[in-house]
């Protein structure tokens, strides 16, 4: 292909080979830029072939043809494309390398997008899990669902609770498709009624919580008797339960706050929580509050048990002598008067503070006593007396055994 060959042809035609050649800005040239173009292109095609055919030509043999009148013919030499094969060969590979790219774009974009989704799946999994993990400092792992209600102040219950996977796979079993618009939810039951009488259960709150914890607190605006539940609620509005807590009564606000995140910041207000989130009643469920609080707190808590032998008989040497108890009291006695007066309690003096108070502790035995207190001001012209009457009376009671004893015995 030469220039002279190339003029006389049309522009059209020699457009559409300038764009099989890929050369650039081709619909923007004239016929003598398009031949000059296209005779560039053709010239580096040939030098990139020769130089190809060079470099593989010691691979080849060659092979001698003998005539058949006897004299050896030289290899004839393979013959050079032409430049319009040259051009559609170049095209065939840029099309082929351009659809390469393509392609391993797409596996690598395909690759990431199958890896979030994974990702994502998990981590949806991980939030609706409410499954109880074995933490680092207890050695035991749980082995049925329990649900534990605190009151922790006026206005806030602590929700503790742990799952095993067993009930949660058979709560995911049983909802079926349901499963996967389910979501995990904790609920405050409010019990309304008398002592003594059968409670009416209100739900008043649902609160939608995540897997990973098993804590939670619940803020409350009025005092109420509650219990919280916790489980798995579909999309409609099936409530599938795991667990139910104990009921607890949460408290006025004169009692003021107690609420600590730790359980040792909570030990020395311990037997406060205890009482008020049921541990002292006679029901059943008040076991799994003290079964909660002697685990975390690791002592026991409330009244003991009843002391048995191995034999499963009452210890005799404590049941005839009674166990030893001892009971006193002393007298606190309290006032305020001007700076610099004179007292005096039972004719002993009384400090008296800047502020003119004074305070101190008098014995008080079993008995009725009268207790004087004298006051002079500080000029010394004003005297006052004021008499106070007090009577202990403390009897020793016979000792009672306890329920569990008196079973015991029978």
């Amino acid at each position: 292909m030469t220039a002279a060959s190339l003029k006389e042809k049309r522009v059209r035609d020699l457009a559409q080979m300038a764009k099989q050649s890929g050369v650039r800005g081709w619909h923007a040239m004239r016929k003598d830029q398009l031949i000059n173009a296209l005779v560039r292109r053709a010239t580096s095609a040939q030098a990139i072939h020769g130089s190809n055919g060079q470099a593989e030509a010691p691979k080849l043999k060659e092979t001698h043809k003998v005539s058949s009148s006897g004299e050896t013919k030289l290899p004839t030499h393979e013959k050079k494309p032409s430049v319009a094969k040259t051009f559609e060969l170049a095209a065939v590979q840029r099309k082929t390398a351009r659809t390469n790219s393509k392609r391993k774009c797409v596996t690598v974009e395909r690759g990431a997008v199958i890896k979030q989704i994974k990702d994502t799946h998990a981590q949806r999994a991980r939030e609706k899990s409410l499954v109880t993990n074995q933490e680092p400092s207890q050695k035991r792992t749980p082995s049925r669902n329990r649900a534990v209600l605190m009151v922790r102040g006026p206005h806030w219950l602590h929700a503790f609770w742990e799952v095993t996977i067993h009930s949660v796979q058979r709560v995911k079993a049983a909802m079926g498709a349901e499963w996967h618009s389910a979501k995990p939810i904790l609920r405050v039951i409010e019990t309304i009624g008398e002592k003594g009488e059968t409670p009416a259960e209100r739900i008043c709150r649902e609160i939608e919580i995540h897997g990973g914890v098993k804590n939670w607190f619940i803020d409350v605006r009025k005092p109420m008797s509650c219990r919280v539940e916790i489980g798995y609620k579909t999309r409609c509005g099936d409530f599938h339960k795991l667990c139910r807590s104990n009921q607890v009564s949460a408290p006025p606000v004169s009692r003021g706050d107690s609420l600590d995140v730790h359980w040792k910041d909570i030990e020395s207000d311990c037997s406060k929580i205890f009482s008020l989130s049921g541990g002292y009643s006679t029901d059943s469920e008040s076991e799994e509050v003290r079964e909660l609080f002697e685990e975390r707190l690791r002592r026991p808590l409330g009244a003991p048990k009843a002391n048995y032998t191995a034999h499963g008989d009452l210890n005799t040497n404590s049941q005839k002598k009674g166990f030893p108890m001892e009971v006193d009291a002393e007298l606190v006695v309290f006032g305020s008067t001007e700076k610099g007066a004179f007292l005096s309690i039972q004719g002993e003096p009384v400090d008296v503070a800047n502020d003119g108070s004074f305070r101190i502790r008098v014995e008080m035995p079993n008995r009725r006593q009268v207790i004087p207190i004298y006051g002079q001001s500080a000029s010394g012209l004003e005297q006052q007396t004021v008499v106070l009457a007090v009577e202990r009376n403390t009897r020793l009671m016979e000792p009672v055994p306890t329920s569990e004893a008196v079973e015991t015995e029978r």
